[in-house]
């Protein structure tokens, strides 16, 4: 599907890609994992083309249609619906040619092409990834204006929803799971699982990565390494070839270091000058394999905080909260607690945000508190 060879390219003049050279077979669900500020999403931006190499070359199988997910749906009347299907250009394109279309072989051969494509399914495809990533029958057939403001999130799915319903061949995500909930998360792992082409995939989630993928491309000090098997495979591989190569470079530079010893002690003798000539020869045909390690990250430690009363920090009591006159959580009653560890989960515009207000006080209760 996509084969990188010799790849060079600098930013700021400082190298992201230096020889870099991969092969991503064609079908394959491939993680791209990298340190941050590797050049990760700069080699999607070349692979469409938005930007050029400096030398090398990234060639893709003729006719491959590449798939990345946009930066936003605009703000339009059009259904959240209509938004998705049209992310679809070829259906698009044929149907609105079978409205003018007069050539009875033309209207034929479009009509065919529409079935191949199963066009007639085109809705209920849209409409079920909209669902998977959280969208109810009613948000899909609003307008895409609505979804600004607090539905920010929503933009972006409505954009991940294009592009997978589009069913590119080279499917393009950088870490897609920022759109996504909990719940949107768990469905996507399942549909790239069984996602029919090829996907190349960013992303620090490692659920994701065990789950939707069966590879990995590693990019570390400008080279590309591709690994068979999901995360867990691919650091577990990763962790062997370190060992294995840090144990043979330590076995080299022993031996140049023995070797080194005897010239130091035997090149002035007129015995041994053949010999330790002979062995500076050596030291110089050796080349100690490069050392590997784990990408630094500094340590840091948070101070212990001192121990606080055990009476609640906050108690809710019938506690309503929305916006005007609109209520969007009702007669909330509870309380948290000093040492409470609290994960606020639950889909997307069901009130999360409007919560996390009430706490800081921006909202004030439209109930008692």
């Amino acid at each position: 599907m996509l084969t990188i060879t010799d790849l060079h390219y600098k930013i700021a003049g400082r190298p992201l890609f230096e020889g870099a050279s991969v092969t991503l077979p064609t079908g394959a669900k491939t993680g791209f994992v990298g340190k941050n500020g590797s050049g990760k999403t700069t080699l999607f931006q070349l692979i469409q083309g938005f930007l050029s190499p400096e030398q090398g070359s990234i060639e893709l199988n003729k006719r491959a249609r590449i798939g990345a997910v946009a930066q936003e749906a605009p703000a339009s009347e059009m259904s959240v619906l209509d938004m998705v299907l049209g992310a679809d250009k070829e259906r698009a394109a044929l149907l609105e040619e079978a409205e003018t279309a007069h050539d009875p072989h033309r209207i034929a051969e479009i009509h065919m092409r529409l079935a191949d494509i199963d066009a007639h399914t085109a809705e209920a495809r849209a409409s079920a990834i909209l669902k998977g990533l959280g969208f109810s029958l009613e948000r899909q057939n609003g307008p895409c204006r609505e979804l600004s403001g607090g539905w920010r999130m929503r933009v972006g799915r409505v954009a991940l929803a294009g592009v997978l319903f589009s069913q590119p061949d080279l499917l393009l995500l950088d870490e897609p799971t920022n759109y996504l909930d909990l719940e949107g998360t768990l469905w996507l792992e399942k549909y790239l699982a069984t996602y029919p082409y090829t996907v190349f995939m960013i992303s620090h989630d490692r659920d994701l990565l065990n789950k939707a993928v069966n590879s990995i491309i590693h990019l570390e000090r400008g080279k590309l390494t591709f690994y068979k098997g999901a995360y867990d495979t691919f650091e577990e591989t990763r962790r062997m070839q370190m060992e294995l190569q840090n144990k043979a470079r330590d076995k080299t530079l022993a031996q140049i270091e023995h070797m080194q010893k005897f010239v130091d002690r035997f090149k002035a003798k007129a015995t041994k000058a053949k010999q330790a000539q002979s062995r500076v020869k050596a030291i110089a045909r050796l080349r100690p394999p490069e050392a590997l390690f784990d990408e630094f990250a500094a340590p840091f430690s948070f101070q212990q905080p001192k121990k606080s009363p055990a009476t609640p920090m906050i108690t809710f009591d019938n506690v309503s909260v929305g916006y005007g006159e609109t209520v969007i959580l009702n007669r909330i009653t509870n309380r948290i607690d000093p040492d409470d560890r609290i994960a606020l989960i639950g889909p997307n515009g069901n009130g999360k945000s409007t919560f996390a207000k009430l706490l800081s006080g921006e909202l004030k209760p439209m109930g008692v508190f």
